[in-house]
């Protein structure tokens, strides 16, 4: 199992609407709309590296109103 933050940033005022359709994708753990540089911070898993990457691609930055995304996977040292 892969677990990774996503970063998001939005369209100006689309940030919760961004976060409330992005938590409903399966496979996101959590979706929160927050201040800062991004606008949606989400925490998601998957069965492997490929298949998170095509969570990010296929789902995640289909939403409208998602200008960037950055994907940051959690490791274990």
């Amino acid at each position: 199992m892969v677990q990774a933050y996503i970063l998001i940033q939005t369209e100006v005022g689309k940030a919760s609407t961004v976060a409330e359709i992005v938590g409903g994708i399966p496979g996101v753990i959590q979706a929160e709309d927050v201040t800062g540089p991004y606008d949606v911070i989400v925490r998601a898993q998957a069965d492997t590296v490929d298949d998170l990457g095509r969570m990010v691609v296929a789902r995640i930055q289909h939403v409208e109103g998602i200008t960037r995304t950055l994907t940051c996977p959690v490791v274990h040292l």
